[in-house]
């Protein structure tokens, strides 16, 4: 399978000045090629058979004593190479924070309630067409310390991971009409013309009645039209 040279015009710069803490860890200098070794080109490897039955459901993965808080969502999409091929048998794994803007780590301590039935991450392997599905709940905003007021949008974490640990790719998802889109750094860093890449599309086909809203994110791997990477 041919493949394309990464379209950087696509992807956020490694630094980024108004998102304040890639001036401290975006390289300064020109970038060292290395050699990728055995271990870069064909491992690690997952399958199906590592995956648990309830690894794709946020809603009922964290259960201890009862239902998560909050909206119930499905995301699901797409993930094709640069020719729109679907990549089939790579893992997708998600992350994000509760309904009420809290993710379930120490380093979190903003005023906001954890989720006893909620843990928050998830993951699956694509389909023979590419495609993956989620159920959770839709993650709130949350201030951070970027700047004054700062507050992140609704977003969900997502990580793909290919035939090798050099074939992956960090980005986020966000969520349609959210008004932080055009005060959050983070998504202001993308190039406008890719930004839209990074937003959901609502789907009243994907939403399940009396059950959780249904949203469409694709991811392109590769080419003109890539996904963009998480800065």
């Amino acid at each position: 399978m041919s493949t394309s040279p990464r379209d950087w015009s696509s992807h956020p710069p490694y630094v980024y000045p108004d998102y304040k803490s890639t001036v401290l860890r975006g390289p300064t200098r020109p970038l060292i090629p290395l050699k990728h070794t055995l271990s870069e080109r064909t491992g690690p490897v997952y399958g199906h058979d590592s995956l648990g039955a309830l690894d794709n459901d946020l809603t009922r993965n964290g259960r201890r004593n009862g239902e998560p808080l909050g909206e119930r969502i499905v995301v699901t999409g797409r993930v094709t190479d640069e020719a729109g091929r679907p990549v089939r048998n790579t893992l997708v794994e998600v992350w994000q924070a509760n309904a009420a803007g809290r993710y379930v780590h120490k380093v979190d301590q903003h005023d906001a309630p954890l989720d006893p039935n909620f843990l928050g991450g998830g993951r699956c392997v694509t389909d023979d067409e590419g495609r993956y599905r989620f159920y959770s709940i839709k993650p709130g905003a949350y201030p951070w310390g970027n700047h004054h007021n700062a507050w992140r949008p609704n977003h969900i974490h997502f990580s793909l991971l290919g035939p090798s640990i050099a074939t992956r790719l960090v980005t986020q998802m966000y969520f349609p009409g959210d008004p932080l889109l055009d005060l959050d750094p983070i998504f202001q860093g993308t190039p406008e013309a890719a930004r839209s890449r990074l937003i959901s599309k609502f789907s009243i086909d994907v939403t399940e009645p009396s059950f959780a809203l249904g949203y469409v994110f694709d991811i392109v791997l590769r080419g003109a039209s890539a996904t963009p990477m998480e800065v």
